[in-house]
């Protein structure tokens, strides 16, 4: 399978799931041509940059659409279990699941993977590293106790 690195933030989970920041209508509908089923939006609507009607738009391109908006001051484990749920119910399906940047999905991956799934938790670890560093509510929310004095950062800013 071919990957769209220029959609923001672009990654390859494995085989079946990709993750990103927010796509453009016109890269939603290359992302179905990947073969993608599904997309899961962890971006609440009314962040800068989501578009107008998201679900609206997946829907007429013949995917389901699942929205689990997380606040990003706010993550919540209400949140991460909507989303282990998601993912769990899609197994074996072609997955992609996005926010606005790519943090919150890379975190909730890492958090997934660390629960024992099939995903190595160093590879979620590399996923997120490679696009930040959380820290404060983030570092608490993955488990991360060591970072959760420091700020947010991102890879390319700071670090």
């Amino acid at each position: 399978m071919r990957d769209l690195p220029e959609i923001l933030n672009w990654r390859r989970l494995d085989h079946r799931i990709t993750l990103s920041g927010q796509p453009t209508e016109d890269q939603l509908a290359e992302i179905r041509a990947l073969g993608v089923t599904h997309i899961i939006n962890l971006g609440p609507h009314h962040n800068k940059g989501a578009l107008a009607d998201e679900e609206g738009t997946v829907t007429a391109l013949g995917m389901e659409y699942i929205y689990i908006p997380v606040e990003f001051d706010a993550p919540t484990d209400e949140d991460f279990d909507k989303f282990r749920a998601a993912i769990g119910r899609l197994d074996g399906r072609q997955v992609h699941v996005h926010c606005i940047y790519n943090a919150r999905v890379t975190a909730f991956f890492y958090r997934y993977a660390k629960t024992g799934c099939t995903i190595p938790e160093a590879d979620a670890f590399a996923l997120m590293d490679g696009i930040w560093r959380p820290g404060s509510d983030w570092a608490r929310f993955i488990e991360r106790k060591e970072a959760s004095n420091q700020p947010n950062r991102y890879a390319g800013d700071d670090y």
